[in-house]
């Protein structure tokens, strides 16, 4: 069984931690830490603008030396991210994060925020899979060889 995102890995109404671009990087690490979650999606108006992750706080805020208490996530967000359809399957969208070094991705159904997917989550479902394959494969291997 392959499973899609939505809703073999998240749920249809997944709650979502967005916050709009004004707020601050130390606002957003609070919340971050609090929730216990690695990113964030920025929105405005209900629309998808971008993704805060702890790869920014480091690469973006701390590494260069700016203040987290001034710095607004706007700024240093990763805008108009790479987004995956809700019908995509667990193992292809693991091997495009993979490959392209995202370790969250926001699911968008016909430009709707429906929801984000962490690596965590399809190595999860992806793991589950090979499982099951494999529990397959022996009831019917075993299951054809035994005397009847």
């Amino acid at each position: 069984m392959h499973r899609s995102i939505v809703p073999d890995i998240i749920p249809a109404k997944q709650t979502l931690s967005t916050l709009g671009a004004e707020v601050t990087v130390r606002q957003a690490a609070r919340i971050m830490a609090e929730r216990h979650i690695g990113a964030v999606l920025i929105t405005a108006n209900g629309k998808l603008e971008g993704i805060f992750t702890e790869r920014d706080v480091l690469n973006r805020v701390v590494a260069p030396g700016r203040d987290p208490e001034t710095v607004r996530i706007g700024e240093v967000m990763t805008r108009n991210p790479d987004t995956v359809g809700p019908d995509a399957t667990a193992l292809d969208t693991l091997i495009r994060m993979q490959t392209k070094g995202y370790r969250h991705l926001p699911v968008v159904d016909d430009g709707e925020l429906v929801g984000i997917v962490s690596v965590r989550d399809l190595f999860n479902a992806v793991k589950r899979e090979l499982e099951e394959d494999i529990q397959e494969r022996e009831a019917f291997i075993f299951g054809a060889t035994a005397p009847g």
